[in-house]
This record gives structure tokens, C-alpha cells and sequence, in this order.
């Protein structure tokens, strides 16, 4: 309705609102969950002095995370935010319809009830969906609809930690790696609208941040630098380890149950050992930067040894060493998170252990350990997603201040500069990489990425029943240049095509005209193209189809036909602009 009445510009400013307004009450459902069960879970385990509650809610959590999945949402659910990625290197920036739900319902389940795994990569799908669909539904360009997918990431990372700036950052430093100037204004409405609607709503200790901390003293410049080289390695070791992880879970065949209690049992071991494991870890995090960081040892089978100092540090260090196995335990047999708050998780580890440890060896002046645990974060968000400038915005945003800006530069780049040296790709981007789909340097690949298949979708041909008549449709052949039928049931399925040339035969003789059904003069399709389909994938099915049209569905459903000659005409003038430029 609004966009009549306004410019293209104006309307985009408009939806850059909604998608960021709707993002933002997806992260106060999942962060308020969250928040809410930890706050049930520490309350029994306070009572019963051991973490039992902790160790039984995830195996729950996953097994109906696998039910909802298998019984709800057809048997597939697309992880991770590398489908982000791929949206938009391969489909144009769509993203089904049910990512606008499915996310929330069952990360909700994982991480809500205690799995060891973040919400921000289901919330930045989510964002994406949100953007992506609202652009569908208007019929907007591909250029605003990846624009509106940008803007729904954009506003979740603003949204789940207060960080506008880190939100924009995020967005056009991981998804939008090829981003015009003008893209700048919409992304950070909706990031500035995500952050402002999730500090009016969620209480401040749902969020991870942070009012205490000490300033920057040059002096510790050589022990920030080790912690840049520790996070790089450590970067590379979580990254390699959850991959090989995720590896192992997919020799599973056909035993979806049995793999998830298997994977949820052992991390229901890990949990009970090492509590802190569970969930999101944030409230940990908090508790690291603070005084009384002994604190983490209650209600543990460490508890009598919590005043000392040594033990402390042990369990921090293997605590960070096995974020990574129970991370891809629950995402491996089957629930739904990503690891963005893990990285978080292991860089405050790894920060708060670097200093602590210098400190009691009595190695030179006294380490602010607080600031050490910052900045760690930063350090392994750079590293593992290959995003140094999230990583230092993201830090400053929730310290409250920019106080910090040196070592967050030299820790985050520093991570960088070595994870990079050893993995090329982020380990979101990674296996989309080795599998060709993600933007390279092949030409026809890219210029195919940038076709719009909506542009190339004929939903106007005339549709045929199964009831029809043929004498109807010779008499319609009459009157228009149609050629191809596709033959559809009440719901709207496409079960069959008609063809001109299949028609000749009956259409010169009068008896066949007449007694000929629709059944006996279709035939099933040679191949279908999906909605959702990129346009390499359907360029490749005019390939082996040898036909010049094919039918198109949506969300099962028959949606129009493309035309292989109007991709082409397509490809030859994206191409001619290439040679120009």
C-alpha cells in the first residue's frame, strides 16, 4: 500500500524500519528465553550444590530440537550463517519463507534449554529472512533485496548486543563484501532501529556488557601482542576442531534420534564437569571480567578448592579448550546455534587465562585482567570470521567506551594476520568455498550470480486442469503464441506439461480433438527449476534438458516458466557492461 504513495528511495528507508523492527523482537524472544532458563538452571543447581539440572535440559533441548525439524519442518533445516553467504553469492538473496521462523523455533530449543552453542547466527538468518521476504513480497530488485537481507543481519547483531556500529560492520564486512556507498544509509536505519527497540524492551542483564574496566597502559603492549598470536593459533584450532567434528556426525545414516542422544549425552558429561559450558556463557564472560572470578567454581566438584588460584586458572584453560567439543556436539547431532557467542566465550578464556597466569608467575607489573578478558574476545571474533573491524566496534560498543581501542587493533589484527595465514577462508565461508559457491574469480560464474531470476519468471502463461477439454485449449492456440501449458491440480501443483509439437498430430483431426483427454496428451517435465534456485544451477538444467523453457515452482507450487533465451540476453549484457567499465 505505502509504496504507491512513495519514492523508491523512501519506501526502501521504510522497509529498512519494519525488517529491523521485526528483527528486534526475534532477539528479544530468543534472549529473553535464554536468560530466563539460566536464571531456572542456576537456581535448582544452587540448591542441589551440583549441576545436574544443567546437564539434563540440553539432551532435551536437542532431541526436541530434532523433532521439531523432522516432524515440522519437512526433515531439513539450513544451519548456519554461511546460508547467509550463499543466499547471496547463488539465490539472489532468497531465502525461504520458513527461515522467518524455523530459526527462532528450534535455536530457541538448543540454546534456550542449556546446548553450548550462540543465538546470533540464527538471529542474523532470521534478519536475513525477514529482509529477503519483505523484498519478494514488493517484487523489489535483486540490488534492494540482498540490500534488505544486509539490513536483517544488521539489525539482529545490533539488536543481541546494543552494537549499531558493530551491526553495520558486520553486514558489510561478511556479507556484503561488494557494497556501494548508498547501502550505507539503509543498514544502519535498521541496525540504529534493532539496538534502540532491544534496549527499550530487554533488561540490561539479558545482554552481554560491560561497566567495569580499567584503561590502557602501553606497558602491557608486549603481553597484548602474545594474546594476538595465542588467538590467531586458537582460532585455528577451534576452527579446524569443530569441522572435524561436524565431520564425524555426518557418517550418521538414517539414525537421527540415536545421533542426537548420543551427541547430546556427551555434552551433558561436559556440562556437568564443567558448567559454565552451558548455554551461551555470557553470564560467565561477565563474571571473568569481574573481581571475584572464583565465583565460576560454585555448585562445581571444585567448589572446596575455589580459593585457589591455580585450580582456577586449570579449569579456565581446559574450559576454553573444550568450548569447541561441546559447541559441535550440539550442533552436530542436530541442534541449531552458531559460533559466534562461543568465539566470544573462548576469547574472554583465553584473555582472562593469558594475564591471570603472568600475574601468579609474577612476571613484571601487575596485568589488568578485566581488560585482558575484552579483549581476548575481540581477538578469536577476528580470527575465526576473518572480521577484524566487527571484532574492535563490537568490543568498544558493549565496554561502553572506546578506552580500549589500542589493544583491541593490535589483538584483532594481529589474530587476523595469523589465522589467515594458515586458513584462507573464515570458517563460516570455508566449506562454501570448497565447493565453488561463494564468489570467485571464474567470470561466467559471477556474472550468472548476478542475474535475477524473478526479472526472467513468466507467471502469466495459461494454466491447464486435468478436466479441461483439449477443444478449449486448440481454440486458445488460436488466438496466442503460447506454446507450452503447464497442467495443474486443485492445489496448484504442476503435474504435467503440454506441448505445442505434441499437439500437432491431434490438433489436425477432429476425432482425436474431441476424444483426446489432458492426461493422454501431457507429459511429465523433463526438469523443474525452483524458486530458490541460483542461476548457474538453472543454467545448468537448461543444459541438460535441451529445451528452451522450463517450469518454475514456489514453496511446491507452480509459480510461471523461464526462458533460457531471456537469461542469455541477460548474461550477454551484464557482460557487455563488464568489457565497457
Amino acid at each position: 500500500m505505502f509504496k504507491n504513495f512513495l519514492s523508491e528511495r523512501h519506501f526502501i528507508y521504510l522497509s529498512c524500519v519494519v525488517v529491523g523492527i521485526s528483527c528486534a523482537f526475534a532477539v528479544i524472544v530468543l534472549k529473553g528465553f535464554a536468560h530466563s532458563v539460566f536464571v531456572f538452571a542456576t537456581y535448582v543447581n544452587g540448591y542441589l550444590k551440583l549441576p545436574y539440572i544443567n546437564s539434563i535440559l540440553p539432551i532435551i533441548g536437542i532431541l526436541l530440537t530434532v523433532f521439531v525439524i523432522k516432524n515440522i519442518l519437512d526433515g531439513k533445516l539450513e544451519k548456519g550463517s554461511s546460508r547467509i553467504l550463499y543466499a547471496v553469492a547463488k539465490r539472489g538473496g532468497i531465502l525461504p519463507k520458513k527461515q522467518m521462523y524455523a530459526q527462532i523455533i528450534t535455536s530457541s530449543l538448543t540454546v534456550g534449554l542449556g546446548g553450548s552453542a550462540g543465538l546470533e547466527s540464527p538471529i542474523t538468518i532470521t534478519g536475513a529472512a525477514f529482509g529477503s521476504n519483505f523484498a519478494q513480497k514488493y517484487r523489489l530488485s535483486q540490488k534492494d533485496r540482498i540490500l534488505l537481507l544486509a539490513c536483517g543481519v544488521a539489525a539482529g547483531i545490533a539488536a543481541a548486543f546494543n552494537a549499531p556500529i558493530a551491526g553495520v560492520l558486520f553486514a558489510i564486512e561478511v556479507v556484503l563484501t561488494d557494497v556501494a556507498i548508498t547501502a550505507f544509509i539503509p543498514i544502519m536505519i535498521s541496525a540504529a532501529t534493532g539496538a534502540l527497540i532491544s534496549t527499550i524492551v530487554l533488561n540490561e542483564d539479558v545482554l552481554l556488557s560491560f561497566k567495569q574496566q580499567q584503561t590502557f597502559d602501553f606497558h602491557n603492549i608486549p603481553f597484548y601482542i602474545l594474546l594476538g598470536v595465542l588467538a590467531g593459533l586458537v582460532s585455528i584450532y577451534h576452527a579446524r576442531n569443530f569441522q572435524k567434528i561436524e565431520s564425524f556426525f555426518k557418517k550418521f545414516k538414517n539414525s537421527t534420534y540415536k545421533k542426537a542422544l548420543f551427541g547430546a549425552s556427551i555434552l551433558a558429561v561436559l556440562i556437568f564437569f564443567f558448567p559454565t559450558l552451558f548455554g551461551e556463557g555470557y553470564e560467565s564472560i561477565k563474571t571473568l571480567s569481574n573481581a571475584n572470578p572464583q565465583v565460576l567454581l560454585e555448585n562445581t566438584l571444585l567448589d572446596e578448592y575455589k580459593s585457589n588460584e591455580w585450580v582456577l586458572l586449570l579449569f579456565v584453560g581446559i574450559t576454553m579448550l573444550l568450548k569447541v567439543y561441546a559447541t559441535g556436539l550440539t550442533l552436530g547431532s542436530g541442534g541449531n546455534g552458531g559460533n559466534f557467542a562461543p568465539s566470544l566465550f573462548v576469547g574472554s578464556y583465553l584473555g582472562f587465562f593469558v594475564a591471570k597466569f603472568f600475574n601468579l608467575l609474577g612476571i613484571g607489573k601487575e596485568l589488568p585482567v578485566g581488560n585482558f578478558t575484552i579483549v581476548g574476545m575481540a581477538g578469536i571474533l577476528s580470527g575465526l570470521f576473518h572480521a577484524p573491524l566487527t571484532a574492535i566496534f563490537l568490543i568498544g560498543e558493549i565496554t561502553g567506551g572506546y578506552n580500549l581501542m589500542v589493544p583491541l587493533m593490535i589483538v584483532s589484527s594481529i589474530s587476523f594476520a595469523v589465522s589467515k595465514q594458515f586458513e584462507t577462508h573464515s570458517m563460516d565461508v570455508k566449506h562454501l568455498a570448497d565447493k565453488g559457491d561463494v564468489f570467485t574469480s571464474d567470470k561466467d560464474k559471477n556474472i550468472l550470480s548476478n542475474i535475477d531470476i524473478l526479472n526472467h519468471i513468466n507467471s502469466e502463461y495459461k494454466t491447464v486442469k486435468l478436466e479441461d477439454k483439449i477443444e478449449s485449449l486448440v481454440e486458445y492456440l488460436s488466438n496466442s503464441k503460447q506454446e507450452v501449458f503447464p497442467v495443474v491440480n486443485t492445489k496448484n501443483e504442476l503435474i504435467g506439461i503440454i506441448d505445442f509439437e505434441d499437439l500437432k498430430p491431434i490438433v489436425f483431426n477432429s476425432f482425436r480433438v474431441k476424444y483426446t483427454t489432458i492426461p493422454e496428451a501431457m507429459k511429465a517435465p523433463i526438469d523443474v527449476i525452483s524458486y530458490e534456485d541460483g542461476m548457474e544451477l538453472v543454467m545448468e538444467k537448461f543444459e541438460n534438458s535441451h529445451l528452451e523453457q522450463l517450469p518454475v515452482t514456489k514453496n511446491g507450487k507452480y509459480f510461471g516458466f523461464i526462458s533460457k533465451v531471456s537469461v542469455l540476453e541477460s548474461y550477454r549484457k551484464k557482460l557487455k557492461e563488464m568489457v565497457i567499465e
